[in-house]
C-alpha cells in the first residue's frame, strides 16, 4: 500500500512538473517579437474599444428607441440613447398587426425554401465542375464566369419572368436570384481539394458519383457548406428588392424586409394603431419605436442562427480560397 502511494506521489508530481514545463513554453515569446509595452496595450484597448462602440452603438440605440415610450421618443428628438420610460407595448401591438405576422412568416418560408433550392442546385453545379473527367466541364465553367461580368440588365430580366407568368408569383421572388456563381466557384474550389484517396476508395468499394458526393465529398465540406448556407440565407431574407418588381401591390405577399421599408419611407405607424402622431406624449407607442421595433425583428433570426456557423466561416471561406 505504501509503495502504491509513493509511486502515485512521484507521477503526481512528475505531471504537476510537465504542466508547468509546458505553461512556461506556451509563455516563452519567440525571440523575433518584442516584448508588450503599456502603450501597445493601451492602442489595442482602445481599437477593441472603439470598434465595439461603432457596431454595438448603433444596435443599441436601435433596441432601446423600439422599448422606449412616445414621451421618451419626444424628449429624446428622436433615437433614444438612455433608458427613459421602457414599454413593451410597442411589440405587442407589432405582433399583434395580421401584415407583420404574415410578412414574418413569408420572409421565413421564402428564406428557407429559396435556400434549399440554391443550396441543392449549387453544391451539384460544383461538384460537376469539380470533377476533371465530367462532360463540357470547361465550357460550363467559363459560361458561369461570364455571368459574373455580363448582364443582360433589369429591363431584361422583368420581361423573361413576366413572361414566364412569373409577375404576382411566389417563385419570382426566389428563382431569379437562386445561383450565385461566386458561391459555386468556392464549393467547387472546396472540392477540388477533397483527397483523391478517399474518392478512389470509394469508387473501388462500387460508390458512385451521388454517393460520394453525399457520404465522402459534403461529410468533409461542411464548413464551406455551413458558411454557403449563410450566404443563401441572409441574401434571401434581407432581399425586398424582388419584391418592388415582381410584387408591388399585393401585402399580403409582402416579406417582412419591405413592410420595414414602406414604414421606414412612409414615417407612419402600423395599420389600424390608435396612435395620433409623432410627438403626441398620450399615444401609445410613437412611429419611430414601431420603425425601430420592425429592425429589431428582422435582426433577431440573424442573430439566433449566426453563433451556430460561426466558428465554421472562417475556416469555410480561407481553406475554400486558398485550396482554388
Amino acid at each position: 500500500m505504501t509503495n502504491v502511494l509513493t509511486i502515485g506521489s512521484r507521477r503526481g508530481k512528475r505531471d504537476a512538473r510537465t504542466g508547468a514545463a509546458r505553461r512556461g513554453a506556451r509563455s516563452v515569446r519567440p525571440a523575433w517579437e518584442e516584448p508588450p509595452t503599456a502603450v501597445g496595450h493601451a492602442a489595442k484597448g482602445l481599437t477593441l474599444g472603439g470598434t465595439l462602440a461603432v457596431i454595438l452603438g448603433p444596435l443599441w440605440i436601435i433596441v432601446l428607441t423600439s422599448f422606449s415610450t412616445p414621451g421618451a421618443v419626444n424628449r429624446a428628438g428622436g433615437l433614444v440613447i438612455w433608458p427613459d420610460g421602457l414599454t413593451t407595448e410597442t411589440y405587442r401591438q407589432m405582433l399583434s398587426d395580421p401584415t407583420v405576422r404574415t410578412a414574418l412568416l413569408v420572409s421565413l418560408g421564402i428564406t428557407v425554401v429559396g435556400t434549399a433550392i440554391s443550396m441543392t442546385v449549387s453544391v451539384l453545379c460544383a461538384y460537376g465542375l469539380s470533377r476533371p473527367r465530367s462532360l463540357g466541364h470547361r465550357f460550363v465553367l467559363m459560361l458561369l464566369i461570364v455571368t459574373m461580368f455580363v448582364s443582360g440588365g433589369l429591363i431584361p430580366s422583368f420581361l423573361v419572368v413576366n413572361g414566364l407568368g412569373g409577375y404576382g408569383q411566389w417563385w419570382a421572388l426566389i428563382l431569379p436570384s437562386a445561383v450565385s456563381v461566386f458561391n459555386i466557384l468556392v464549393l467547387r474550389a472546396f472540392y477540388q481539394g477533397t483527397s483523391a484517396e478517399l474518392i478512389d476508395a470509394a469508387r473501388m468499394d462500387g460508390a458512385g458519383d451521388w454517393r460520394i458526393l453525399c457520404s465522402v465529398v459534403l461529410p468533409t465540406s461542411r464548413a464551406v457548406t455551413a458558411v454557403t448556407a449563410l450566404f443563401y440565407a441572409v441574401g434571401y431574407w434581407n432581399s425586398f428588392f424582388n419584391v418592388m418588381l415582381y410584387m408591388p401591390t399585393d401585402s399580403q405577399k409582402w416579406p417582412l424586409q419591405y413592410v420595414l421599408l414602406t414604414y421606414v419611407n412612409r414615417g407612419n405607424g402600423l395599420p389600424g394603431s390608435v396612435n395620433s402622431g409623432f410627438g403626441s406624449t398620450h399615444a401609445q407607442t410613437a412611429p419611430l419605436s414601431l420603425q425601430m421595433a420592425v429592425v429589431v425583428l428582422t435582426l433577431v433570426p440573424l442573430v439566433i442562427v449566426y453563433p451556430f456557423v460561426q466558428k465554421h466561416l472562417r475556416t469555410g471561406v480561407l481553406t475554400g480560397a486558398i485550396k482554388g
